[in-house]
């Protein structure tokens, strides 16, 4: 059983940039593979960001390729999410979620199998 923890959301302006973070236990980080997910109010969550186990693969949803950058430290049992040039658009709840099922990254909530609690990121105009 894996357990993640988020954290690193909060408020920030338009433009502004956060840096989320979310520590894994219970398992070996190393052989799952990780990723990001939102969800805003009466919206469905929707897959961000997923990084490989190893970290040499990536890939990102279209409307924040560019700002949002994913990274992982096996060593620290942690993956981040780099996220730049905030809109009010990006304003959710962040989860980051793992996942073994897939062979190299998977970009849809079915392949992974935990999740953390989420936090809230907030962005004003």
């Amino acid at each position: 059983q894996v357990q993640l923890v988020e954290s690193g959301g909060g408020q920030v302006q338009a433009g502004g940039s956060l840096r989320l973070s979310c520590a894994a236990s219970g398992g070996t980080f190393s052989r799952y593979y990780m990723g990001w997910f939102r969800q805003a109010p009466g919206k469905e969550r929707e897959f961000l960001a997923t990084i490989s186990r190893s970290g040499s693969s990536t890939s990102y949803r279209d409307s924040v390729k560019g700002r949002f950058t994913i990274g992982r430290d096996n060593a620290k049992n942690t993956v981040y999410l780099q996220m730049n040039s905030l809109k009010p658009e990006d304003t959710a709840v962040y989860y980051c979620a793992a996942g073994r099922i897939s062979q190299l990254i998977a970009t849809h909530a079915r392949n992974y199998d935990y999740w953390g609690q989420g936090t809230q990121v907030t962005v004003s105009s």
